[in-house]
C-alpha cells in the first residue's frame, strides 16, 4: 500500500499542521518498532532509541528496507505467544494511563495501523491518485 504513493507526492500533506505522506509511512513503521519493544519489555519505554531517527527521509523503499528486519522480529515474537500469554501477560503503560493485557495491546496495534492506512488512503484520494485495493 505504501508503494502506491507516487514519488512526487511523498512531501504532500493535507494541511500545514499534518505529516507528509512519507512522514506517515515512517511514523507507522516506527510505531510498530516501539510497540514491539514495549511488548518485549512489558511496559512503555522510558527512553526510545529509534533506528529511524537519524535516517534522512528519502523514499518509501528506503523506509521499508530499514523496517524489514524489525518487522520480521516483531512477527517472530508474536508467533511465540501462547493463548495463556495473551490473557496473562500485562503491558504496563501506567505512565500514559493504562495497563493492558497482551491480547488487548495487540488489538490496539492493529487498530492503530488501520487508522494510519486509512489516513494514507484518504491522502491518495485527495491527491487524485489511484488507491490500491485493500483487503479487509
Amino acid at each position: 500500500m505504501w508503494e502506491a504513493i507516487p514519488q512526487n507526492k511523498l512531501d504532500w500533506k493535507p494541511d500545514t499542521e499534518a505529516m507528509t505522506c512519507l512522514e506517515i509511512v515512517r511514523h507507522f513503521l516506527e510505531s510498530e518498532y516501539y510497540y514491539h519493544l514495549a511488548i518485549k519489555n512489558k511496559c512503555s519505554l522510558k527512553v526510545f532509541d529509534s533506528p529511524f531517527e537519524k535516517k534522512p527521509l528519502i523514499s518509501v523503499t528506503s523506509e521499508l528496507e530499514c523496517a524489514e528486519t524489525y518487522h520480521q522480529q516483531f512477527l517472530e515474537m508474536i508467533s511465540t505467544f501462547s493463548y495463556e500469554d495473551l490473557t496473562c501477560i500485562q503491558i504496563d503503560c501506567s505512565d500514559v494511563s493504562y495497563i493492558r493485557s497482551l491480547s488487548d495491546m495487540l488489538l490496539r496495534i492493529g487498530y492503530y495501523e488501520s487508522v494510519r492506512k486509512w489516513k494514507i488512503l484518504q491522502c491518495l484520494r485527495t491527491m487524485g491518485v489511484d488507491c490500491p485495493k485493500v483487503l479487509g
